[in-house]
């Protein structure tokens, strides 16, 4: 469906509007106003101002407006890119100017010193973001703009993730199961709080995270209740002409694949604009589903103010160079006496952009401030901190049965999951725990210590390796039951959210859930390891960088199943080395929580329960924790835990000891993660005895001290090696020799493990298994 708003004289519906029509102007006006002093004050900086599409203030402060005052909304997140960001954080969302000219002097938008205390590294000024609370009479909204990377749409899903998470915490977007199998979400999320997204006519058709976050708009535990768009259309991608840049007729034509209204608004028409956006916000409100508006405009300069925009498109730039702008043409077409408070107000606000000016030269930043649920939230110290993850073990126990059990008499579990799931998660408590238990028993315990628990990914409900089934259907009716939140005394509830097969999108949504709030525990589970490749935008830019940018603390999780077993190139790897490229864990400074994320490898239940744990107890701060985690030893009969493990007193130990090493070993092996067990199966089997293993089951932050304590054991040790199953030119490799040598001035390490691959693992069985043998004999013989 298409809505079309024709020039139709318009002007004559609201001429009795005069405070409507002189706040439309001064809007549009201020924005110009902006734009143009920048130019004067900072004319060899990109700008990426609003010029061209003005009447987009007037959209964003229609909808602000009526959001509140009609509504009832009292909650709006943003997204937006940098084309009139500057202009709509100015002049509609009450940032100081005074920040924006500092960054624009090259000044830091943290208080001194935080590069080093925090980490903090900023970012650009055209990035920046805001959260303001804005009154109309006796009601208020509060507006935020979440901080964007110059991967324009990147935002869009984190965004939305936010705006779920903020609907939870006001009591919508419930935390409900599907009542039956193939059921779409019918709650009614959205009574306060509103998602606005604003996109570029170029990247809405180009970047398929915009199509993948609409293909989740009605989804279960991902719908949040309709969004607006809006799209500026200046009718230019980069340098590419609109009718070379897209296949569609009109660029918000990647809505309709979801029946998404359109109404299409000359931008140069400011009440239609008007219009459009109470026209948009009130579907919104009344179907709970998105709507876009095609905001029809134009740049007055090119990509940015010092691009020429005519060497690949002359006609259209003689034309807009030719034009009025639509600030200037709207207010000469109304009377003198509101021309008159338009000048005033203009003259205000050049003086007040001006006194902004000067402030930025002497004004200092005292200190950097967390706001909301973020204001407990401290900065990491610089040293490897331990906190007592465990729980009583009889209310764990009383977890493991509650997590089994289903709803009633009549709900008719798989007999494969009554024989198999129900029966041995029981005994697994008393003969040794599996990952799945543990991981039930880490979301349980927070569950009753109030936490909300979200798991999210593909097929999360049961796993992907059918190991988990928090999730259970009935075979007779389809209905899922998720028992945990049946847990008794539970405050805290669980949220299985299993999504549609997109990667970037849903990571970047879940980016989004766990930026709102630290206090939840948010996981995305890759279907295998390499999964995440398709949402590596999300993690460049929000995952391993928002902290140092805008001082963003997340704690999101990532599980990322690895390990060699014969799967071939894809599938076999989470690419570690990437993660840990992209962790900023020093060479030369030992054993600190100050790095921008956790990867762990780790090869024990117990050890994942208290991963789980450690994101949100004890902890004053919130880290992404990226996990290595397992394939093979979900079923392991090794890699199992005693209750004990799990009880207080105890916490995830960042390397692990060899329970089966000799006495006075010639030889250390160093390894990370699965490869342990068939290191040790192998000793085992070749009755090795003068090699120990110890695990180094957190990679960053590096352990320096204690990988020291586990070698200071072996005083006669003569050979140090790091054992690894990825390739030479993947892995952990790299990474951790450097700490070997510069940290523990250690010089003799060696290599053990495949030789240098363009592929994470090879295709050919035959192939696979002779690797394998040779990374035995390598680590123990050679």
């Amino acid at each position: 469906m298409e809505l079309l708003l024709l020039k139709q004289g318009t002007i004559k519906l609201i001429t009795n509007c005069r405070t409507e029509l002189v706040r439309m102007a001064e809007v549009m006006s201020q924005s110009q106003i902006v734009d143009e002093f920048l130019g004067a004050k900072f004319g060899s900086v990109k700008r990426y101002g609003g010029e061209g599409c003005e009447s987009l203030l007037v959209a964003m402060d229609r909808l602000i407006e009526r959001g509140c005052s009609t509504a009832g909304l009292s909650n709006m997140i943003v997204g937006i890119a940098h084309r009139g960001r500057n202009n709509l954080l100015t002049v509609l969302l009450d940032l100081p100017a005074h920040l924006y000219f500092r960054k624009m002097r090259g000044l830091s938008e943290f208080p001194d010193g935080c590069t080093e205390t925090e980490g903090f590294t900023g970012d650009t000024f055209s990035h920046y973001f805001q959260s303001v609370a804005k009154r109309y009479g006796e009601k208020s909204i509060t507006v935020s703009l979440i901080p964007n990377p110059s991967h324009l749409e990147a935002c869009v899903p984190v965004a939305a993730g936010k705006t779920r998470s903020k609907m939870q915490r006001l009591g919508e977007g419930d935390y409900r199961e599907d009542t039956t199998e193939g059921s779409s979400s019918s709650s009614r999320n959205g009574d306060f709080t509103c998602c606005v997204l604003i996109h570029g006519d170029a990247s809405i058709v180009g970047q398929g995270i915009v199509y993948e976050t609409l293909a989740m708009a009605e989804v279960p535990h991902y719908s949040i209740g309709g969004t607006i768009h809006i799209v500026v259309n200046n009718q230019v991608g980069y340098t590419t002409p609109s009718d070379r840049g897209s296949s569609f007729r009109h660029c918000t034509d990647v809505g309709k694949s979801l029946a998404v209204p359109v109404i299409h608004v000359n931008a140069d028409n400011p009440i239609d604009v008007y219009r459009a956006a109470t026209l948009a916000l009130d579907y919104r409100q009344v179907f709970r589903r998105d709507v876009f508006i095609n905001l029809v405009c134009y740049r007055r300069w090119g990509h940015n103010e010092l691009d020429e925009p005519s060497f690949t498109q002359p006609l259209m730039y003689k034309a807009i160079r030719a034009r009025q702008s639509t600030a200037d043409k709207f207010v000469s077409s109304l009377d003198s006496n509101l021309q008159s408070q338009v000048a005033d107000s203009c003259s205000k606000w050049r003086q007040h952009l001006s006194d902004e000016l000067a402030l930025s030269e002497s004004v200092k930043i005292d200190q950097y401030v967390r706001k909301g649920d973020w204001s407990s939230v401290r900065p990491p110290e610089r040293r490897l901190t331990v906190w007592d993850t465990g729980f009583d073990t009889d209310k764990l126990k009383s977890i493991a049965t509650a997590s089994v059990a289903t709803k009633d008499s009549t709900f008719q579990l798989h007999p494969t999951l009554v024989k198999g799931h129900v029966a041995k998660r029981l005994e697994r408590l008393a003969t040794g725990m599996d990952w799945a238990t543990a991981e039930c028993l880490a979301i349980g315990s927070l569950m009753l210590q109030g936490r909300h628990c979200r798991i999210s990914g593909q097929d999360v409900g049961r796993g992907t390796f059918s190991q988990r089934h928090a999730m259970l259907v009935d075979q007779a009716s389809g209905a899922i039951d998720v028992p945990l939140n049946r847990l008794a005394d539970a405050s805290g509830r669980l949220e299985i959210a299993n999504s549609i097969l997109s990667e970037e999108a849903v990571l970047g949504f879940e980016f989004g859930m766990a930026m709102d709030q630290p206090d939840r525990l948010c996981i995305w589970e890759a279907q295998f390891g390499d999964f995440f490749n398709g949402a590596q935008i999300i993690i460049d830019t929000y995952i391993g960088s928002a902290e140092a940018k805008w001082g963003h603390q997340n704690g999101l999780v990532l599980l990322l199943p690895h390990g060699y077993d014969g799967a071939g190139p894809e599938h076999s790897s989470c690419r570690i080395e990437r993660w840990l490229q992209l962790t900023d864990s020093s060479e030369v400074e030992p054993d600190t929580d100050m790095v921008n994320m956790q990867v762990v490898n780790p090869t024990t239940p117990a050890q994942y329960f208290h991963l789980l744990r450690r994101q949100l107890i004890g902890r004053k701060f919130r880290k992404p924790l990226i996990v290595v985690s397992p394939k093979t030893l979900l079923r392991h009969p090794a890699a199992v835990s005693s209750l004990e493990e799990l009880a207080p007193g105890r916490h995830f130990q960042h390397v692990l000891p060899d329970p089966s090493a000799p006495q006075s070993p010639k030889r250390i092996i160093l390894c990370t993660g699965k490869h342990y067990y068939a290191l040790d199966e192998y000793r085992k089997a070749k009755s090795i005895k003068d090699a120990a293993i110890i695990r180094v089951e957190q990679l960053t932050p590096f352990p320096l001290h204690d990988v020291h304590a586990q070698l200071a054991k072996y005083p006669n040790a003569r050979e140090l090696v790091w054992s690894q199953e990825e390739p030479r030119n993947m892995g952990a490799w790299s990474f951790v020799e450097a700490r070997i040598r510069n940290l523990l001035g250690l010089t003799g390490v060696r290599y053990a493990g495949r030789k240098e691959l363009a592929t994470p693992a090879v295709g050919i069985g035959s192939l696979h298994r002779s690797e394998a043998d040779r990374l035995m004999t390598d680590a123990f013989f050679s």
